[in-house]
């Protein structure tokens, strides 16, 4: 993909716009859409990312919906944003609401495999693992924990 301005300049303005957009959120309390996406490779790893905006801790890739889009769509279109490679058997599991920074955002959670190699694209993404359920980054959102009971509740409940 081509870039205009360099990475650090990129970094830097989208801190600030992320600065801008929570403070925005906590006064318009806006009603938001987005989706989540839980990637998983073929050992069972979870796909975790480090966003360079934000609070640096581990979470999940996601964003939000553009108007009128499909939450599947969004979910292929922001996951190939962020990681650069393919998921397939993209399944929806759930669609959960949440306060984010004061605004309702209700979120399209999905589940997939992720095929080929994840790559960081230096922006947005500072950086991408992979972790066994058991081994998770300590320093993690709270919302990888709820979302995974979520989709390994849901990969039970399949099974039987």
């Amino acid at each position: 993909m081509l870039h205009l301005i360099p990475a650090p300049l990129h970094r830097a303005a989208l801190r600030l716009a992320h600065e801008l957009r929570k403070r925005w959120w906590r006064l318009a309390r806006p009603d938001l859409t987005g989706c989540c996406v839980v990637g998983t490779d073929e050992a069972g790893r979870v796909l975790l990312v480090r966003h360079s905006y934000g609070s640096g801790i581990w979470s999940l890739p996601g964003g939000a919906l553009h108007r009128g889009e499909d939450p599947a769509l969004a979910a292929q279109r922001e996951w190939t944003e962020e990681i650069g490679c393919l998921l397939a058997s993209l399944r929806a599991v759930a669609v959960v609401d949440h306060d984010l920074h004061g605004a309702r955002n209700t979120v399209h959670l999905y589940t997939g495999v992720v095929v080929g190699d994840p790559v960081a694209d230096g922006r947005e993404i500072a950086e991408i693992g992979f972790f066994a359920r058991d081994a998770l980054p300590v320093r993690r959102s709270r919302i990888v924990d709820e979302r995974l009971d979520l989709i390994f509740q849901a990969a039970d409940e399949f099974a039987a």
